[in-house]
């Protein structure tokens, strides 16, 4: 029960859609869906609504066929958000959401209280890429299926890095790896690759990061001047918070850039003792225990200190 298959059986359009500014899980397991579709619901229109994503995942099959932004009024038989933990990050197709005749949400993030029609939640899970791997018929996985799902699962696990990897997930990864997929040129072309200038707003950032409860929080700020002066938009400065994760000593690491007048992107990554996600909550975000966000407005200052007031309690209740 709960295979996509059920919940396509006698539907004529179909919108697929994720979260607002989409990552690798997000990307892989919209199209992923998009493939499958395509490849055995011939008989169904469907439709993937995505921001515009980095040129670095346009190996993936099929991703010109993306569509940026909503194309005037529709109502979808079914719509399904994958990687989406609340309605109100559902992206580009918030509307078609809206007017839908049935919700599905497919997703592994521990925030997610199940917002849609019907709901497909692991939120053990390593990824969304990975839960949408259990819903189709293993068989009908091809290639270019594989690509995408792949490509999901290594960027929500860092590529089988962080403690969300299972031996379930490795064991799926090695099913994809059989279906011929070049998984080390996925890797090394979506996840490893940086441009010169991500290297240097990366690079500056963690030239000016400080520590904070004594040396158990790390906390990067990048403002919207300098974004603009390096030539940067918010898709370059993926990977920054994983790198400051790693520095030693450090149980939380806080990644901040500005998106807007006191309005702040916060991006929060944990080496286990800290819950990142009840942080995140506390701010109106979410995500999963050692990796989550949230919107926050106000001063910088008053930004950094309100998220420091909720991460102290938690290490001083692990020392």
């Amino acid at each position: 029960m709960n295979k996509l298959a059920d919940w396509l059986q006698g539907v004529k359009t179909l919108a697929i859609a994720g979260h607002v500014n989409p990552d690798g899980d997000c990307i892989g397991s919209c199209m992923g869906m998009y493939l499958y579709v395509k490849k055995y619901f011939k008989e169904i229109q469907v439709d993937v609504y995505l921001e515009k994503p980095k040129p670095e995942f346009y190996f993936i099959q099929s991703m010109d066929e993306i569509k940026h932004e909503a194309e005037g009024e529709k109502v979808y038989d079914l719509f399904i958000s994958l990687d989406t933990s609340t309605a109100d990050r559902i992206g580009v197709a918030d509307m078609y959401y809206n007017t839908a005749k049935r919700t599905v949400c497919i997703d592994h993030h521990v925030s997610n209280n199940g917002y849609a029609g019907e709901n497909h939640i692991e939120s053990e899970t390593s990824s969304c890429a990975e839960v949408l791997f259990g819903l189709v018929e293993e068989e009908k996985v091809t290639k270019e299926i594989a690509e995408a799902i792949y490509t999901g699962i290594i960027h929500d696990t860092g590529v089988f890095q962080y403690a969300s990897t299972s031996a379930q997930t490795l064991n799926i990864a090695g099913k994809l790896i059989n279906t011929g997929i070049n998984f080390t040129k996925i890797i090394d072309d979506s996840f490893n690759k940086k441009t010169y200038l991500q290297n240097q707003i990366m690079g500056r950032t963690l030239l000016e990061s400080m520590l904070f409860l004594d040396g158990a929080c790390i906390v990067g700020f990048v403002t919207r001047k300098e974004m603009d002066f390096y030539g940067v938009t918010k898709q370059d400065l993926d990977g920054i918070v994983a790198q400051m994760r790693q520095t030693e000593g450090v149980e939380v690491a806080i990644f901040i850039y500005e998106t807007g007048v006191q309005e702040f992107k916060v991006s929060l990554r944990s080496n286990g003792k800290v819950d990142v996600n009840a942080v995140a909550v506390a701010f109106a975000g979410g995500g999963h225990v050692r990796a989550a966000g949230c919107t926050m407005h106000g001063s910088a200052r008053d930004v950094v200190n309100n998220l420091l007031d909720h991460i102290a309690p938690q290490i001083k209740d692990e020392a």
